[in-house]
């Protein structure tokens, strides 16, 4: 069946997504497992390890190996995003009002209730505050994996509407991470970045298939927005709103699209897990479980994403400003927001960026793995007992 199909594009996405989700649980397991063993000196020696870069006297880049996966490594995640993003805008379930307006009430919902949760508690800690973000995110992998476990007992139509949702919300995280956790702006190195996106836009314009010259100058375009202070991962979004769609009988997006799921599910999102999810709990008291940043962590991506995901869908729905998709009753809904509150990758990106003191990243992780470990039994227990597909849905 031809990639432009887009019964076979769902399919194809949500089969590497969740096999990817699978493989992101046990790499974050193993993360933890040795940082909680004699191996953590050599765990925390790896992640420390410096890797250097120089192009002549133009670019050095001289970072420890976790920034690199952070910064670099990620940029390839974002990349994909954004490939999403544009084909789900231009010929997909965000193309028109009536197909996404149940998505999008749902993201918004659910970022916007989990960060009014997260600042609530963290209002007498100003030195908090600069983590509301954190718990607005969902980790799509982990919540499609989980949700490939249950098989047919829950209807593809669900499975799509946590894609679409949780694509509108890695929208609302670039937005995010672009507003509010860019400092130090360097102007001279921004105003290079315009050069090879300039490139790219003739590219696209020139009708020209080939994704080499897109992939070169999207690497270009990292190291400028790198060096200008913009966080570098964004640069992969920008690259991907350039890639053409079609360009005669060649559909160089879903190519590259195609191509790059199975190096995003299968490593670039586990490095990153087991880069990120070392958490030692040696010395850890209760009162680390129990910081208005854990707490508001935890709050928000378990009851927020809950109240704000499901509430909006409830509110849209019995309105009749919008339909639930056939199929999907409001319990799916509700296992689908319990399941929202899994923010696992993006949660501890955002938190990265928001901190650098290693008490409150500490605090940051362990929120969000409690969080995202609540929020997954729950969704899983609510999904295992309400009604499976029906016998006309489509089934994955």
């Amino acid at each position: 069946m031809p990639l432009s199909n887009p019964k076979q594009r769902l399919r194809d996405f949500i089969a590497s997504e969740s096999a990817g989700g699978i493989i992101l649980i046990i790499a974050a397991a193993i993360a933890l497992v040795i940082a909680n063993s004699p191996a953590l000196s050599f765990y925390e020696a790896w992640l420390g390890t410096p890797v250097y870069f120089r192009a002549g006297d133009l670019v050095t880049i001289d970072k420890p190996l976790l920034l690199w996966i952070n910064d670099g490594l990620m940029a390839l995640f974002f990349f994909l995003i954004g490939l999403e993003v544009k084909r789900e805008i231009v010929e997909g379930d965000l193309g028109s009002w009536k197909q996404a307006s149940l998505s999008i009430y749902a993201a918004l919902g659910g970022m916007i209730v989990p960060a009014l949760v997260f600042a609530a508690i963290n209002s007498g800690s100003p030195e908090n505050l600069r983590g509301w973000a954190i718990p607005a995110a969902t980790d799509i992998a982990f919540a499609l994996g989980l949700l490939a476990l249950l098989g047919k007992r829950v209807p593809t139509a669900l499975k799509a509407l946590l894609l679409t949702v949780a694509i509108i919300d890695d929208i609302g995280a670039i937005a995010i991470i672009a507003f509010f956790y860019t400092e130090n702006l360097n102007l001279q190195a921004l105003g290079l970045a315009l050069v090879p996106a300039a490139l790219m836009l003739l590219l696209n314009r020139a009708g020209v298939a080939r994704t080499i010259p897109y992939v070169l100058l999207g690497a270009l375009l990292w190291v400028c927005v790198l060096k200008s202070g913009v966080h570098a991962t964004l640069a992969g979004v920008a690259t991907a709103m350039f890639i053409p769609i079609a360009s005669g009988k060649e559909r160089p997006l879903e190519r590259l699209e195609h191509a790059l799921h199975p190096w995003v599910a299968f490593f670039v999102l586990p490095v990153f897990a087991f880069a990120n999810a070392g958490v030692s709990f040696a010395g850890v008291g209760i009162d680390a479980f129990t910081s208005t940043l854990s707490l508001g962590i935890i709050a928000g991506l378990v009851i927020g994403k809950q109240v704000g995901v499901f509430g909006a869908c409830w509110i849209a729905s019995k309105s009749g400003i919008t339909a639930l998709p056939a199929g999907v009753s409001l319990r799916h809904i509700y296992g689908l927001s319990c399941l929202a509150g899994i923010g696992f990758t993006m949660s501890l990106f955002i938190g990265n960026l928001a901190f650098e003191d290693e008490g409150q990243i500490a605090a940051v992780k362990l929120g969000v793995l409690c969080a995202s470990l609540i929020a997954a039994i729950a969704g899983m227990t609510i999904l295992r007992f309400a009604p499976g597909a029906r016998s006309g849905s489509m089934t994955a």
